[in-house]
């Protein structure tokens, strides 16, 4: 190994162990008294809402399966809503936090599941989850206004530590993070639905990445550390049984970046700069580089925001799904889909659609002009699809696609008919149906809102659906975010494992 290639080692073993033990370190944001727990006599209701230990779900279960048993110091606590009317099934869970014992994190994991029978008398299973954030700018002309392999990327994994225990009294940044659950609220003759769950004060610890499919990888050294003010998802739900219809819409709010950390690496030490809305500070805040902001930073660095997605989609039976945008399937391609919807169908019958063109504006909040947030402008964002290797394949999701064997055990238990048809289609990135990344270009660091919109295509029966059917869904979808939390807790312990076997890295900065 020559003597670049060790230092290089060196610098990631020490960043390992540096996250290693912030993690450690985190204090407990939200831990319920009880948690509650699930049964079968649950999914015979019309709905429901309640947090559960998912972990605790999931070992009693494990070695019956064959399978490893999460460990007995493992928490995971999931807000889950579920909503059966008119023969569809929604099914949600959203990350509170997890912990392996000594502490915890509050990770962003958002996902929900749609289970139905459509006019033709399909059964679909469709999944939507949301992966991260990711900011970028345009070094390249290939898809402007959107990331893609010819720009920087920044990929961000989202966290919520309380750093006291290793700071103690002296300047720290303040990373502690809260979750506050948005209450299941039916009107409309419980034809609407409303709930979500919002994230204050949130850290984002932000990585260098490159998604070419032929060669996914990111930098193992973190660039920047952030806090948002909050990320906040709401969902609603408009069920339409008689024009065959289930409307969901999820409006998603950045918060405005409130503090960015910028981290130069020099030989083995990080250099660290300080930026807020006052000014350009030291790491450790008393003292003032320049009156430089954290907006006016971000903008003359040109940096952008977007989020990462996927959606997956099953159908009963042999019949194949396709998702289209007008005539072009969109699985592995790259397509701006801003202005339209792409529709996912099952032999010849529309199941499913993702709708941008119902929203074509999103809102900037420009705090420098009004501190109070209540005014806005509309921009338009970019929707593009990607392929599905840069992000599925990528090192930084490594844990994620490993752990998903824990998700196939609950199915196999609960819906043995299903079993082998959806351990290879929905509990994959390297499977889904696409993957769409959704641009904010105007950005310098403000609240954002925006919403897409997901509609189901259902047969719209009367009455309550059988349990079984329930069931699936249900622990499907649960694995999917235990299986997450699960490999966020773990990403720093196996990166650090692997780093000598890792290529060598330069130390990146931000450029504009």
């Amino acid at each position: 190994m020559s003597f670049s290639e060790l230092t290089k080692s060196m610098q990631k073993r020490i960043l390992f162990g540096t996250l290693l033990l912030l993690t450690l370190s985190a204090t407990l944001t939200f831990r319920p008294a009880a948690a509650d727990t699930l049964t079968a006599n649950d999914f015979k209701l019309k709905s429901f809402s309640k947090t559960i230990d998912f972990f605790d779900f999931a070992r009693t279960r494990a070695a019956a399966a064959g399978k490893p048993v999460p460990p007995a110091n493992w928490h995971a606590y999931l807000y889950q809503t579920y909503i059966n009317m008119s023969g569809f099934q929604l099914y949600y869970s959203g990350l509170i936090n997890i912990t392996a014992g000594v502490g915890a994190l509050t990770i962003p994991v958002q996902s929900f599941i749609e289970h139905y029978k459509t006019p033709n008398g399909n059964e679909v299973l469709t999944s939507s989850s949301f992966i991260m954030l990711l900011a970028f700018n345009d070094t390249g002309t290939l898809h402007p206004d959107s990331p893609d392999v010819d720009d920087n990327l920044y990929a961000s994994f989202s966290l919520g530590l309380d750093l006291t225990e290793i700071y103690g009294d002296a300047s720290k940044p303040a990373l502690s993070s809260k979750t506050e659950i948005i209450p299941l609220t039916p009107s409309n003759n419980d034809q609407t639905w409303t709930w979500g769950m919002r994230y204050t004060n949130l850290t984002a610890v932000w990585w260098r990445m490159w998604i070419d499919p032929a060669n996914p990888d990111f930098e193992a050294l973190p660039i920047a550390i952030t806090t948002y003010d909050e990320l906040t998802f709401t969902y609603e739900l408009n069920l339409n049984p008689t024009n065959h219809e289930a409307t969901l819409t999820a409006n998603y709010t950045i918060g405005r970046m409130v503090n960015l950390w910028l981290i130069h690496w020099l030989f083995l030490l990080p250099v660290v700069v300080h930026y807020n809305s006052t000014g350009t500070y030291t790491a450790n805040g008393k003292n003032k580089l320049s009156d430089e902001t954290i907006y006016q930073f971000l903008y003359k660095q040109h940096i952008k925001m977007s989020i990462v997605l996927f959606q997956n989609s099953l159908v009963l039976g042999d019949i194949k799904t396709q998702s289209s945008y007008g005539t072009q399937n969109v699985t592995d391609a790259e397509l701006n889909v801003s202005s339209g919807e792409i529709s996912t169908k099952a032999g010849n019958e529309e199941i499913f659609k993702t709708d941008f063109g119902t929203k074509a504006k999103y809102q900037l909040y420009n705090y420098t002009k009004n501190q109070d947030e209540t005014e806005y402008t509309e921009y338009t964002p970019v929707t593009r699809t990607a392929p599905r290797p840069g992000y599925a394949k990528n090192p930084l999701f490594s844990i994620h696609v490993a752990l998903l064997k824990y998700v196939p055990l609950i199915v196999q238990h609960i819906a043995p008919a299903l079993y082998q048809k959806a351990k290879d289609h929905m509990l994959n990135m390297t499977y889904a149906d696409y993957f769409y990344v959704i641009s904010y270009p105007t950005y310098s660091g403000f609240k954002v809102k925006h919403d897409p919109t997901y509609t189901a295509y259902i047969a719209g029966t009367a009455g309550l659906t059988s349990p079984a059917s329930h069931w699936f869904g249900l622990l499907l979808l649960g694995g999917i975010i235990a299986i997450i939390a699960i490999a966020v807790v773990l990403v720093v312990k196996r990166r650090g494992a692997k780093a000598q076997a890792l290529p060598p890295t330069t130390s990146p900065t931000i450029t504009s």
